[in-house]
């Protein structure tokens, strides 16, 4: 219930990003209890999830009928509204309440989900977005003081071709077209002629990047997707930004050698070497504070009857500070060097991916914790491990921030991600007062 008070808060085990507070529980204005109705939007997520999923989870993957199917859904939601509606050059679609300034609050989200995925993910932004453009429409008689827009990205899980993010990073402008031209699904079918089919030129996706012209601040309310505010027992955080990205391959090179007439003392084990960096990663990153996550290996020649030759494994490195991530970087590079010492192998890197951390704004930061606060009477400040389309628009000089709500069983991307009804409430709630603050920042 939106006066329901929230739990106490534990203390997080690292305050390194996180602030508890506390603030009375006050009422809220009476016009926005009058105008907003967060069960509405309870509502309309079961809605899409009845014509959008199956027993196994949502299915909107980008650029399948699923997901044309929900985004029809949306257009009619939005026919009820005095809005301009249209599709930009890399399909992102934007709904647009004029106001009495040209300066624009953007609220952001998207309605493609993975495959067999959870009821909230992406389609919970857009339709909290959804229902705050109803009450800004309704309380200032259709002309607010600022225009205030409601976009749906494109394809930011990068479900079928692989590349998360498709439709903020082209606003953005960074969006690598000679990447996108080779993408293909897996039945070969190319990112170029999917996006022909609905009517997107790939050439012309980064021309979307006008939309932004008169952005003054993005807003982004998501499921946690992981266990942070469901271990302090809080509905809603705060988010400081969004997770850097060091992502390597690393391989060992050693001998292969029969099994059975090979001394263990005169083996160059490549899987041994690899073994040992496995277990180093946690030390890294509880040094750091970061994450570090091994997720794949592979060995050559695979055989039962001989030593390890080669060994690939991928790391995958993330933190909110650059100078932190570095230094992870730096000590998993000095294992890894150190274990093929040992064992008398070699170790080659390959870099994956890099992606340097997003911070968001400290004004608006402070407006959404304040938001949570007046909600229920605490909030926390948290990092993002996963990648967002609000870190695009940040990236793109837009002032950003994004609002959690929490996740049970901390799990995303499967079709039991679910959070409670009375947090989701307190979230469209929160989120409201957090689109007020900021008009009235933009105002200034």
């Amino acid at each position: 219930m939106l006066g329901r008070r929230c739990v106490a808060a534990l203390i997080f085990a690292s305050e390194k990003f996180g602030r508890r507070r506390s603030a009375a529980l006050p009422k809220l204005p009476i016009i926005m209890c009058a105008l907003l109705n967060p069960k509405r939007t309870i509502a309309e997520l079961k809605e899409l999830r009845a014509l959008t999923g199956d027993e196994h989870g949502a299915q909107r993957i980008a650029f399948t009928k699923p997901w044309l199917a929900a985004r029809a859904w949306l257009r009619n939601k939005l026919e009820s509204l005095p809005v301009e509606t249209h599709d930009d050059a890399a399909g992102n679609t934007w709904a647009t309440l004029r106001g009495r300034s040209e300066r624009a609050l953007l609220l952001g989200g998207h309605l493609d989900s993975v495959p067999n995925g959870g009821w909230l993910d992406g389609c919970l932004n857009v339709l909290a977005g959804l229902e705050i453009l109803r009450r800004i429409n309704e309380q200032y008689a259709g002309r607010p003081p600022v225009t205030v827009r409601l976009v749906d990205w494109a394809d930011e899980e990068g479900a079928r071709f692989g590349k998360s993010l498709f439709g903020s990073s082209a606003c953005s402008g960074n969006l690598n077209l000679d990447e996108a031209r080779g993408l293909k699904d897996q039945n070969g079918v190319r990112l170029p002629d999917a996006l022909k089919e609905i009517g997107v030129d790939l050439e012309r996706a980064k021309e979307c990047g006008k939309e932004l012209k008169n952005a003054a601040a993005y807003l982004e309310l998501h499921i946690e997707q992981g266990p942070v505010l469901l271990d302090l027992d809080l509905p809603l955080g705060a988010v400081l930004g969004t997770f850097g990205v060091e992502r390597h391959a690393i391989t060992f090179h050693g001998q292969a050698a029969h099994s059975g007439s090979t001394p263990m003392n005169r083996r160059q084990d490549a899987l041994l070497a690899a073994a040992k960096m496995c277990q180093e990663i946690y030390p890294i990153a509880a040094r750091h504070g970061g994450v570090c996550t091994i997720g794949s290996c592979a060995t050559r020649p695979g055989i039962a009857t001989s030593v390890v030759e080669e060994c690939r494994i991928t790391l995958d490195q993330r933190h909110l500070d650059a100078p932190a991530l570095a230094l992870m970087l730096a000590d998993a590079q000095s294992a890894a060097d150190r274990f093929a010492h040992q064992g008398h192998v070699r170790v080659s890197w390959e870099r994956l991916m890099q992606i340097e951390p997003v911070l968001f704004h400290p004004d608006l930061i402070g407006f959404c914790d304040d938001a949570i606060g007046e909600t229920c009477g605490k909030s926390y400040r948290l990092p993002s491990g996963p990648l967002h389309d609000a870190a695009e628009v940040a990236r793109a000089g837009v002032p950003a921030v994004m609002m959690f709500v929490q996740s049970l069983h901390g799990i995303s991307h499967n079709k039991i991600e679910d959070t409670r009804e009375e947090h989701l409430e307190l979230s469209v709630a929160a989120f409201a007062r957090l689109a007020d603050k900021t008009m009235q920042w933009m105002e200034k």
